[in-house]
């Protein structure tokens, strides 16, 4: 707890252009939990250099997410948002926690697995022991709670393992968090291959619907989605393209899927896929509105960076000189 608040982290990273299944299933939800929580939202840049980023783009990258955090309604008078690298005892922290970490804990990741077969030119130790990085983000601030879609929720139970073990041995170091998931949007489906999940990284532009696409791009991918032969709009099981196309209009409308089917009763996939994407398109609007805005005052977001990294620092700082005691650092 932090000012008698329990604490929430989350983290994204810059490297790649986020899509609406990361808009849905965490960015969307993100303001809601600074009435609940003491939030930290991190733009993660040390994650990202797991895989080559030609410099220029990921420093870019960073001022465009950073932005997005508040166009999505985070404020920043609220919330801690703040910059991974901005606060050094991230990677500080993960050192001291790599020697409190088993080599079997995470040679099972999936991530690195799947990472491993797609970059299998730069199978790199950073890739290997980024779950202790990512520990190491939870932890340094007393989180008690991490909102995370399913794909992550294994590296929350490997970062609860490895407090869990520090804890045994030096008692009340720190919080164990927990997960918590979204009811809904957790796993936005590939509009091309919708038994797989939407990754920004998908190298079919046509997959993937981004957070910052323009409205007659949106519309135009969502008309092109893969669907079934058959043309009645209901939730079905081996209906994985209309399964997840209602699964998108329902985050955005709120609407349950019972009410979507008498919606388009008697209507075609033709006039299910444009409505998907106007009422997509018209969510996303204000959001892109106003992160326009805010890119365009670099000075603006690179103080409110400063402003995130100095408070997220005091905290991280105070953990830190917490865990090196107990391991029997000298302290100056």
């Amino acid at each position: 707890m932090l000012n008698n608040m329990p604490v929430s982290y989350s983290g994204i990273q810059p490297s790649g252009n986020l899509t609406i299944g990361n808009y849905l299933g965490a960015l969307r939800n993100f303001s809601a939990y600074s009435e609940k929580y003491k939030c930290f939202y991190c733009v993660v840049d040390e994650h990202a250099i797991t895989v080559r980023q030609v410099p220029a783009d990921l420093r870019r990258r960073t001022y465009e997410t950073f932005a997005l955090y508040m166009a999505c309604g985070l404020d920043p008078e609220k919330n801690t948002l703040y910059v991974q690298s901005h606060v050094h005892a991230h990677a500080e922290l993960a050192w001291l926690l790599n020697c409190f970490t088993m080599f079997g804990e995470l040679s099972r990741m999936t991530q690195f697995k799947d990472k491993s077969q797609r970059h299998a030119d730069n199978i790199n130790a950073g890739l290997f022991t980024y779950p202790v990085l990512m520990a190491a983000d939870i932890l340094l601030y007393q989180t008690d709670v991490v909102p995370v879609g399913i794909d992550q929720k294994q590296h929350v139970e490997l970062c609860r393992d490895i407090a869990e073990r520090f804890n045994a041995i030096h008692p009340g170091t720190f919080t164990v968090p927990e997960p918590i998931m979204a009811k809904t949007g957790m796993k936005i489906m590939s509009l091309a291959e919708p038994t797989k999940k939407m990754s920004k990284s998908d190298e079919n532009p046509n997959a993937i619907v981004y957070i910052l696409d323009d409205r007659d791009t949106i519309i135009r991918k969502f008309k092109r989605a893969v669907t079934d032969s058959e043309t009645c709009i209901r939730y079905a099981e081996g209906k994985d393209g209309i399964n997840n196309l209602m699964s998108i209009y329902s985050c955005f409308t709120g609407k349950g899927f019972e009410e979507i089917e008498r919606e388009f009763e008697g209507k075609g996939y033709g006039d299910f896929k444009l409505a998907v994407g106007e009422v997509c398109a018209d969510a996303l609007a204000p959001v892109q509105k106003r992160h326009a805005e805010l890119l365009a005052d670099k000075g603006y977001l690179e103080a409110m960076m400063k402003k995130g990294a100095d408070e997220a620092a005091y905290y991280a700082r105070k953990t830190l000189s917490k865990v090196q005691k107990k391991l029997g650092f000298v302290m100056l």
